[in-house]
């Protein structure tokens, strides 16, 4: 007797359906170009750490205690590291810390000098006010970019590389003597006081090398505060890497997959490109709206049929076999704008988070209204805009926050009347703590309908 009651209120509690996605139609190009072939030491699984080990190695692996841990490449000239890894702590102990350390020695019996030309590193959170940090801080879309706004440590990392800046706890050079493994950096990834006991740390150095030489990251347990020595790095280094995770679907395989996390030194660190229409030197601005990837991936497209992709020299097995997501990576993007029609344009610039997707849709869907999962936390520098009073921009930095299915914001305008031309110039470091891919756009300003005619008398 009571059911005719109850359903309604059933009902009535029963959550309505999320807005379907919605289709922006717009052409969606390849980004032109491609990456250099300067080598990049990728450090990234696993990213969470349970155990002590060897990371990576690119170190011989004759002679070595676990030959099967070294990667065996030497590097040599311009190279870099990505490393990223967090720490839960250990069940036993609720202020431990693990110690991380890069380590580096000269493949042949001459002295090498090995150059920072520029390096950046951040926790997640930090006690100790020596150690730079960056909180996961709730921040609105977009901000300027004063060289203070980070969320996130690859947000912070990624947007003082981007300046070419130097961490105060990074040497400029090292000089490395043959024979034994100088210990490059030792940096700390503490839990002591946090709740939940959780950290990350992410490092990333841009290095010129006047020799070859092997490059290896590490991670151990000290004494109490204190940071394990010269030598147990040395001896750590003969013995088994740290446990992996998450083994990747393999390549070209069917249904769901698992990107898994890069272990290895992939071919790229920069993606530097001009834009412009086929066999000319600008882009019509009458192109717009249209979008190029970011960080184009595996089933993630956009419907561009690009994959921009780094592609791994070596790697362990068990680990991603690509760089998904180029973590690192700069993108320096510049786009020659020229107005060759008859009538003034007003163009509006936008990095963006679309919904990912492999297939061409004839555009880019966004959500209807906000979803909760964060894709992009980084800085976004730009050249080109509109300024005030008719003057163009210089170099201007802004701090995105953006949501799966984010359209824009605009970043800012373009103007140009029939005939003129601006050059737009678009640089990131693609952080860690982003989700691939995203896109940059151009996009028409909706211009106001003009107001009627008054009657004449």
């Amino acid at each position: 007797m009571t059911l005719p009651f109850a359903l309604p209120l059933l009902l009535a509690a029963t959550p309505a359906a999320p807005p379907a996605p919605v289709l922006r139609p717009r052409a969606v190009a390849p980004l032109p170009g491609g990456l250099d072939q300067v080598l990049l030491v990728n450090d990234n699984n696993p990213e969470l750490i349970t155990a002590p080990g060897i990371l990576l190695s690119t170190f011989a692996a004759a002679g070595r205690g676990v030959p099967a841990a070294h990667l065996d490449l030497p590097l040599n000239g311009r190279f870099d590291l990505f490393s990223h890894h967090v720490y839960a702590g250990r069940p036993e102990s609720l202020d431990s810390t693990l110690w991380l350390a890069v380590l580096a020695q000269p493949r042949g019996n001459q002295p090498v000098t090995l150059q920072l030309l520029s390096g950046s590193t951040a926790l997640s959170q930090a006690t100790d006010k020596l150690q730079p940090a960056a909180p996961f801080l709730p921040l609105p879309a977009v901000m300027p970019q004063d060289g203070g706004t980070f969320s996130g440590p690859g947000s912070r990392v990624a947007t003082e590389l981007l300046g070419r800046q130097r961490s105060p706890l990074l040497p400029s050079s090292w000089t490395l003597t043959p024979g034994s493994p100088t210990t490059l950096v030792v940096l700390p990834l503490p839990v002591k006081g946090l709740d939940p006991l959780l950290n990350g740390r992410n490092l990333q150095l841009r290095l010129q090398s006047d020799g070859p030489v092997s490059v290896a990251t590490l991670a151990a347990f000290g004494s109490g505060d204190q940071p394990p020595s010269a030598e147990s790095w040395r001896t750590l280094l003969e013995g088994p890497l740290s446990p992996r995770e998450h083994a990747p679907t393999p390549r070209g395989s069917q249904g769901a997959m698992v990107y898994s996390r890069v272990s290895g030194v992939q071919i790229g660190s920069t993606w530097r490109t001009t834009i412009t229409d086929p066999g000319q030197r600008w882009l019509s601005a009458s192109r717009a709206p249209i979008s190029w990837p970011i960080s184009a991936l595996e089933r993630g497209r956009l419907g561009s049929g690009q994959v921009q992709t780094a592609e791994l020299k070596v790697l362990y097995p068990g680990t991603a076999w690509a760089a998904h997501g180029n973590y690192g990576v700069e993108y320096d993007l510049t786009i020659p704008l020229r107005n060759d029609g008859t009538t003034p344009l007003q163009l509006q610039l936008a990095l963006e988070s679309p919904l990912k997707t492999d297939q061409p849709l004839g555009g880019l869907r966004f959500n209807a209204s906000p979803a909760q999962a964060v894709m992009f936390r980084g800085t976004v520098e730009v050249s080109g805009l509109d300024g005030d009073g008719g003057q163009v921009q210089g170099r201007r930095g802004f701090h995105l926050i953006q949501r799966a299915g984010q359209q824009g914001p605009a970043l800012g305008t373009v103007s140009l009347a029939p005939g003129a031309s601006r050059q737009l110039r678009v640089r990131l470091i693609y952080p860690a703590d982003a989700t691939p891919p995203q896109v940059l756009s151009l996009l028409p300003v909706k211009q106001s309908p003009a107001p009627p005619a008054s009657p004449r008398p």
